[in-house]
């Protein structure tokens, strides 16, 4: 994979730029069903308390963060294509088992809280141990093939299809919960992201070899320092994944990943309890308010991927301070918010999603900056995994305070921890 890209290079990356944007439009499309339309007022449906709600998602995000780095690995070994299509096949069963225990669950074939928990639990767990490959292996290969000048615009403009599946996601699922029942959106996912793993895996062309810069961790490393990192480049072999995340280069990326996964964690999980309670609704009717919300936040996602980074040209360290910030006026603004002020729930979500699209294509892109070209499926994986780890504590300090300290004290912790997590990226990244 160090060749010169081959003639037709330039016009193949585009069709397939194209199918890896759309395998992540179902990804984000269903998570956002799930997270917006589906398990909330499921939850409610069922009798269950929140906890198992966020347990599901920790798991979820557990089995997310050991698998990524996997998966990374893998996707340089296998080829990017086989792993970001097995990846979207088990997102697709997963959305397959979710849906059916559910149903099951509400039409009486399973009865008792902790045997529904238990089959709702691994169902997810499908997603999080085979569904995480897609998104390393989609950054990796959008790495293989763009200049550090072009990185940041191409990495945001692929995963904004995550964003355009979020915006539309939820409006989507209204019209299939009127229509079709609390479930439908997942059995609706499940079909879509097979049909596009299929076509992943017949159609994204892995027959050129990438482009390629010399590797700015070579030789960067004193001789005489005794991490295993150091002792491995200095031998002149090639960092493994296993010590590549204490690399200086790398690891300022991941904490920052780290944290905002976990404050993205509470913000997602408590918005939908918290508009139920605010606006006095519940069941499949809360779904007519949560979904709207949802999709002006992912909007402002798209937005800041598609219009204002490419024509902001900040930098990837400057991306992440914006966002932090912004994303904390959003969190702040959820507060103050009742039955009456539905209209700045709306704002908060729209600054959120704002936050969300500056930073991660701030901290993905610096971060395969930060390493060379057989190093790409290794960092995505790292960049990944280490997006999904704040998901595992979150339903701590989300759910469970949510329901047992107070109903705003998440999105205040949430709003502090972001000026933390902004001051964190001004101090510890050097300027790009």
């Amino acid at each position: 994979m160090s060749e010169s890209p081959a003639p037709g290079f330039q016009k193949n990356r585009k069709g397939a730029f194209f199918l890896l944007f759309t395998a992540l439009l179902a990804i984000g499309a269903g998570n956002t069903m799930l997270t917006a339309a589906v398990l909330p007022p499921l939850t409610v449906e069922l009798g269950l308390p929140l906890w198992m709600a966020g347990a599901i998602f920790s798991m979820s995000a557990v089995l997310w963060s050991l698998a990524s780095p996997f998966w990374g690995i893998k996707s340089s070994q296998w080829g990017r294509r086989p792993v970001a299509a097995l990846g979207l096949t088990g997102y697709s069963v997963s959305m397959l088992l979710f849906g059916s225990v559910g149903w099951l669950a509400l039409n009486g074939h399973i009865t008792g809280s902790y045997v529904i928990f238990a089959c709702l639990l691994l169902s997810r767990s499908v997603f999080g141990l085979v569904g995480s490959g897609t998104t390393p292996a989609a950054q990796a290969y959008v790495a293989d093939r763009t200049s550090p000048e072009d990185r940041t615009r191409e990495i945001a403009s692929v995963t904004s299809g995550f964003s355009v599946g979020a915006i539309a996601g939820p409006a989507f699922a209204a019209g299939l919960v009127a229509v079709f029942g609390l479930l439908s959106p997942m059995f609706f996912t499940c079909i879509g992201a097979a049909v596009i793993g299929f076509l992943i895996y017949t159609r994204l062309p892995e027959n050129t070899p990438p482009e390629t810069t010399p590797d700015p961790l070579e030789g960067s490393v004193d001789p005489f320092e005794t991490s295993p990192l150091a002792q491995t480049e200095a031998r002149g072999e090639a960092p493994t994944a296993k010590h590549l995340w204490r690399h200086p280069r790398v690891l300022p990326y991941l904490i920052y990943a780290v944290g905002l996964s976990l404050i993205t964690g509470i913000l997602m999980q408590t918005f939908g309890f918290a508009v139920m309670d605010k606006m006095g609704v519940t069941g499949a009717e809360a779904t007519q308010f949560i979904a709207p919300a949802f999709s002006v936040g992912a909007m402002g996602t798209l937005i800041a991927q598609l219009v204002l980074i490419p024509r902001l040209t900040l930098s990837n360290r400057s991306l992440m301070i914006v966002g932090a910030i912004i994303l904390s006026i959003g969190a702040f603004l959820i507060i103050p918010t009742n039955q009456d002020t539905y209209a700045i729930l709306i704002i908060a979500q729209f600054l959120i999603g704002t936050g969300q699209g500056l930073s991660r294509p701030g901290f993905s892109a610096g971060a395969s900056l930060a390493v060379g070209p057989h190093l790409q499926g290794n960092v995505a994986g790292l960049v990944i995994s280490a997006n999904g780890m704040g998901f595992i504590v979150s339903p701590i300090l989300g759910l469970y305070v949510y329901e047992e300290v107070g109903r705003n004290i998440p999105f205040a912790i949430a709003g502090i921890l972001l000026i933390i997590l902004a001051v964190f990226a001004r101090t510890a990244l050097q300027k790009d």
